[in-house]
């Protein structure tokens, strides 16, 4: 969904924070967010950005920003795009754009890139799948990861690949009406 030219970005931050509270963590999708939410240590940037250079420009600052700050106070930003790549295999081309830019700027090892978008669809689904909400935010969004942070959550989780087979199990436990329920989509224009 794009960014209403009216909706402020205290307002996109607020929608970002309700479905990192509600499904990211409420359904436990990610069982690493809930430790880095709770000690406030992510970085919300929304990005003003109408294009795919201006977009660009903002990652890199951002990626930047991300590898000189310390770990404790920022581990994780997440860079939400409202203006730009709403159409999803746009977003998803871009990905490999983004994981570029972390080579060149010499942040390969040290950064990377994960992707949430409010049309996420994984291989071989279907649109409406109930399994692609475990990717589906509010907004496009540009997660921002440092290496050594997934090093250590792997390290404490006794099977990460079992995270991906548990989100479709919760997701199609809840089915499409519990997602709906959720709220966790951008908000309406009034």
């Amino acid at each position: 969904m794009m960014k209403d030219e009216n909706m402020s970005d205290d307002a996109v931050i607020a929608a970002t924070r309700n479905w990192l509270e509600k499904a990211v963590i409420g359904l436990n999708l990610c069982p690493f967010a809930r430790a880095v939410y709770a000690g406030e240590r992510i970085r919300y940037v929304v990005s003003d950005a109408r294009t795919i250079e201006g977009l660009l420009e903002v990652l890199a600052a951002e990626l930047e920003v991300l590898a000189k700050t310390d770990e404790n106070k920022t581990e994780t930003t997440l860079l939400i795009h409202p203006g730009v790549l709403g159409d999803f295999p746009e977003y998803n081309d871009f990905l490999e754009v983004a994981d570029q830019l972390v080579e060149e700027l010499d942040l390969d090892g040290v950064l990377q890139v994960a992707s949430f978008h409010p049309q996420y669809q994984f291989a071989d689904t279907e649109p409406d799948d109930v399994e692609n909400c475990s990717n589906r935010s509010p907004y496009p969004t540009l997660h921002l990861l440092r290496e050594s942070s997934v090093e250590r959550a792997v390290a404490a989780h006794p099977d990460t690949e079992q995270i991906y087979q548990d989100n479709i199990k919760t997701l199609r436990q809840i089915g499409r009406e519990g997602w709906a329920r959720l709220n966790v989509g951008a908000p309406r224009k009034p």
